[in-house]
């Protein structure tokens, strides 16, 4: 069960493959070779729970002998761990004991039998001493979490490897936590941390058990372009040589990020739209591939009107490489959302902009604020004199 470095954990691989085989934008063909390697991969680590699952679902066709073969390995195997775990605790130390219950985690972890493994890693955490074996399993807690996708379960194991850091634990892996609570950020739409958290493991990345580093650069240029103002994106992002050397092997992604910062709007579009696919096929960024769209236009336009305090819609269109009906569309809907600070004169045919004064702003909010809390002293006095 243990990843060589450089190596995706099979099981986040195999929830990659599920989540493919359930989209409906993947082709037929490419969804009967996603079929075949995951009833390999099923099959290969006794997965019969799962495997049960998805024939009952019409995902893999279901074969009685391939099912009692694995639950025959299953019992085989856990009695041997079992006799393992009695021989230690009889005769050998209390290392041997921790790591004899440790293998039966893991055990359990692989036959994708969730219940059984987090109660088994409690048990395993209880032989253990060193803060940096509680880590180990904390890690593997996380990875079950994002198999199964189970925010609860991945929210409070970040908060107990917190805890764990506050007894010591090295740097490694207080770098490894940052991707996985980015990673868990990302997936539940808090994307300006996701970005923050990514940005500090740039040069320290080492969760291959998680997804490759080209995918952790997809992800942290992503999450940076909404998340950062121009000046931080330019020198986090744009000139950053660690994203510099990889971010050309991933399609589109170079030209999305510069055409950007450099105002090359026509492209951005282009590059935006090739990026999409990829997007909707990503199984943590799929739930929020309506948001961040609307995010990354908001951002797009928002910078082409910091320039104007007035421009032709004609002007915009051509810029964007778009019909005028269309831009009039999507900047009346972002205006309307309270995302764009402008106005549009339909007769003129001209966007007007009417950036908010933050001085201003920040007193409306403050007397907003003082209305609220007033209201509420009232009624708590009402309550009092009852």
């Amino acid at each position: 069960m243990e990843e060589q470095e450089g190596s995706q954990q099979p099981h986040l691989a195999l929830a990659h493959k599920l989540f493919l085989l359930a989209h409906h934008d993947v082709d037929d063909i490419d969804k009967v070779r996603l079929r075949d390697e995951v009833f390999v991969a099923v099959k290969d680590h006794d997965m019969a729970s799962l495997y049960e699952s998805l024939a009952a679902r019409s995902v893999l066709e279901m074969d009685a002998g391939v099912l009692d073969s694995m639950r025959r390995k299953i019992e085989d195997e856990l009695k041997k761990l079992d006799e393992k775990i009695a021989d230690a605790e009889e005769n050998l130390g209390e290392s041997e004991v921790r790591e004899a219950h440790l293998a039966k985690s893991l055990f359990y972890i692989r036959i994708g039998d969730k219940e059984k493994a987090l109660e088994q890693l409690k048990v395993t955490e209880g032989k253990t001493v060193a803060v940096g074996q509680k880590m180990d399993l904390v890690f593997y807690t996380l990875q079950l979490g994002f198999f199964y996708m189970d925010f609860d379960l991945i929210s409070k194991s970040i908060d107990k490897a917190k805890n764990l850091f506050e007894e010591g634990g090295d740097w490694e892996r207080k770098n490894r936590l940052k991707v996985y609570e980015g990673l868990y950020c990302m997936a539940t739409r808090n994307f300006k941390r996701a970005a923050n958290l990514f940005l500090d493991s740039i040069s320290t990345f080492t969760t291959y058990e998680l997804f490759s580093y080209d995918t952790f650069i997809f992800y942290t240029v992503l999450t940076s372009i909404i998340s950062l103002d121009r000046v931080s994106l330019k020198q986090k992002v744009v000139d950053a040589p660690e994203i510099l050397a990889v971010i050309g092997k991933i399609p589109y992604l170079s030209e999305f990020l510069n055409s950007l910062y450099s105002c090359q709007y026509k492209s951005f579009f282009s590059a935006f739209s090739g990026l999409t696919e990829q997007i909707k096929l990503d199984r943590y960024l799929q739930p929020h591939f309506r948001y961040y769209m609307r995010e990354v236009r908001t951002v797009v336009y928002s910078q082409f009107l910091e320039s104007y305090k007035s421009v032709t819609m004609e002007a915009m269109a051509t810029a964007f490489g778009v019909s005028v009906d269309f831009i009039d569309l999507e900047l009346s809907r972002f205006i309307a959302a309270g995302k764009l600070h402008c106005k549009i004169d339909k007769v003129a045919g001209v966007l007007e902009t009417n950036r908010p004064d933050a001085k201003n702003a920040l007193y409306q909010a403050t007397i907003k604020q003082g209305d609220f809390l007033l209201n509420r002293i009232q009624k708590l006095s009402r309550v009092i004199d009852l």
